[in-house]
C-alpha cells in the first residue's frame, strides 16, 4: 500500500482534475445554449394550444429547479413543448443554513430565496416555463393531480421531491410559506435562548452544527448530543469524525454515543435513552428521521420503491419500471446509492435526467447515464460560529481543509445570486413579470 502522504497527493491531483471537469461542463453547457439560440431561431407558437406537450417537474429544490432550467434552455423551440414546474413552497428553502439560523438571530429571512424567472435566463423563450405554486397529490400514467384540483397532462414527468422529516427544523422548515418559516425559525431561536439544558438527537451534519453553534453562542448552557452510532459523522472519513468530535469536546458539548432517545419520553424536563438513562432537558432538538419523499410514486408503482424508501432508477435516471419510460427521477429521492446526497449531486443528476428527456423529445434514445463521483460528495461542516472543516474522501484517503468563518449567515448571499435573486431582495412568489 502506498504511504498516506502519496495517497493524499494523488487524491489532491484527482480533486484538481475533478474541478476542471466541472468548470468545463459549465462552459460547454453555456456554449450549447448559445448555439441553440442561434441555430433554432425564435420559438414558434403551436398551431393549436392543445397540441403543447408538457414536461412536468414535480419539486423545485436543487434537483428540480436546475433540471427545469436545463429543460427550458434545451427542449425543441418549435412550440411543441412547455416546462411546467409544480412546487408547493413559496420560496426556495436553502436548507444548508437552517441549523445556523435555528440558533443565530437576525438572519432567518435569508434562508428563503425567491423563485425568479431570472434564474432561467434571457435565452429561455417567453411562455416556455409555467410555474405553479401548488402541491401534487396524485400521479397517474398520463397526468398529475394538484391539491387545488387541476389535472396537468404530461409527455414527460420528472420527480424531484427530495426528502422530508417529521419534526421539521433544523433539517427542513416544515411549512410551505416563507412567513411561517421565518416565524418557526424565530420560535426555535427563542426556545434555545430560554433553555438551560438542551439535548440534540442525531450526530450527522445538522446535529453537529446545531450542537456546536448553540454551545458557542450560549457557553453557559448544557448541551448534549445523542447519537446512535459509535462515531459522529459516521458516514464520512475518520478524519472528519475525529475533527467533529474534537470540536464538540473543545466547546464543551457532552456527547453520548451508541444511544437513542425514546421518542415519547420528551416531557419538557427530561428525556430518556433506550438504556433507561435520564438526561435533564428543557429543549429537545431532533435531527434524525430524514426520509425520501417517495409517496406519490409509491401509489403509482409500488415495486419501484426500494427498502430505503428511495425510488428505484435506471442509470439513465428513468424510473425502474418498464411501463413508465417517460418518467424520470433525480435528487435525494432517487435510489442512486450516493454516500453524501447534496446540492452538487442533485445538480448533476438534474443534468443527466433533463438531457435524457431532451434527447427523447428530439427522437433519440435516452442513453446518458449517472454514475456517482467521489468529488461530488464533498462536505463543508461548520463547527461552531467561527470554524469549519471541508472534507473530501474517496473511501480510502481523505483531504481536510480547516477554515475560519466570519459571516454568521454563512455567505448565503452567494446562493441568492446563483439562483437569480438579488441578495436579500424578496420579490415574493414566482411571477413571470417579476
Amino acid at each position: 500500500m502506498l504511504p498516506e502522504r502519496i495517497r493524499k497527493a494523488l487524491l489532491f491531483s484527482r480533486l484538481v482534475a475533478y474541478a476542471g471537469r466541472v468548470f468545463f461542463s459549465i462552459l460547454w453547457r453555456s456554449a450549447l445554449a448559445q448555439i441553440a439560440s442561434l441555430t433554432e431561431g425564435k420559438p414558434k407558437p403551436p398551431a393549436d394550444p392543445s397540441d403543447v406537450k408538457n414536461v412536468v417537474v414535480v419539486g423545485a429544490a436543487f434537483a428540480g429547479y436546475f433540471a427545469a432550467r436545463i429543460l427550458a434552455l434545451s427542449l425543441p423551440r418549435d412550440g411543441r413543448y412547455r416546462v411546467v414546474v409544480v412546487e408547493p413552497n413559496t420560496h426556495f428553502n436553502f436548507t444548508w443554513v437552517l441549523p445556523r439560523f435555528c440558533v443565530v438571530e437576525g438572519h432567518e429571512h435569508k434562508a428563503f430565496i425567491p423563485y425568479s424567472p431570472a434564474f432561467f435566463g434571457k435565452k429561455v423563450p417567453a411562455g416556455m416555463v409555467r410555474w405553479v405554486t401548488d402541491r401534487v397529490v396524485a400521479v397517474g400514467r398520463e397526468s398529475v393531480e394538484l391539491r387545488g384540483g387541476e389535472r396537468i397532462p404530461y409527455e414527460f414527468l420528472l420527480i424531484a421531491t427530495g426528502s422530508a422529516v417529521v419534526d421539521g427544523l433544523p433539517s427542513r422548515v416544515g411549512d410551505e410559506r416563507k412567513e411561517t418559516g421565518v416565524e418557526l425559525l424565530r420560535a426555535m431561536q427563542a426556545r434555545i435562548k430560554a433553555a438551560g439544558s438542551i439535548v440534540v438527537a442525531g450526530g450527522g451534519a445538522a446535529g453537529v452544527e446545531v450542537a456546536t453553534d448553540t454551545k458557542h453562542q450560549y457557553p453557559d448552557k448544557t448541551v448534549t448530543l445523542v447519537h446512535s452510532r459509535q462515531a459522529v459523522m459516521h458516514r464520512f472519513g475518520p478524519g472528519l469524525q475525529t475533527g467533529a468530535m474534537e470540536a464538540l469536546e473543545r466547546l464543551g458539548v457532552r456527547v453520548v454515543l451508541g444511544e437513542k432517545v425514546v421518542a415519547d419520553s420528551v416531557d419538557g424536563k427530561y428525556i430518556t435513552l433506550v438504556s433507561g438513562t435520564k438526561i435533564e432537558c428543557d429543549c429537545f432538538i431532533n435531527c434524525t428521521g430524514q426520509k425520501p419523499a417517495s409517496g406519490l410514486i409509491g401509489d403509482l408503482t409500488p415495486s419501484s420503491i426500494a427498502a430505503s424508501g428511495h425510488i428505484k432508477v435506471k442509470p439513465t435516471l428513468q424510473i425502474a419500471d418498464e411501463s413508465l419510460p417517460n418518467v424520470y427521477v433525480c435528487g435525494d429521492v432517487a435510489d442512486t446509492h450516493d454516500m453524501n446526497p447534496n446540492s452538487r449531486i442533485a445538480a448533476r443528476q438534474a443534468e443527466i435526467a433533463a438531457d435524457n428527456i431532451v434527447r427523447a423529445a428530439r427522437g433519440k434514445a435516452p442513453t446518458l447515464e449517472y454514475k456517482p463521483r467521489w468529488g461530488d460528495g464533498v462536505i463543508k461542516l461548520t463547527l461552531g460560529l467561527d470554524r469549519s472543516m471541508t472534507h473530501f474522501w474517496d473511501g480510502s484517503s481523505e483531504l481536510l481543509f480547516r477554515g475560519k468563518e466570519t459571516d454568521p449567515a454563512l455567505m448565503c448571499g452567494g446562493a441568492w445570486s446563483a439562483l437569480g435573486a438579488k441578495p436579500f431582495d424578496d420579490t415574493g412568489v414566482y411571477s413571470a413579470s417579476a
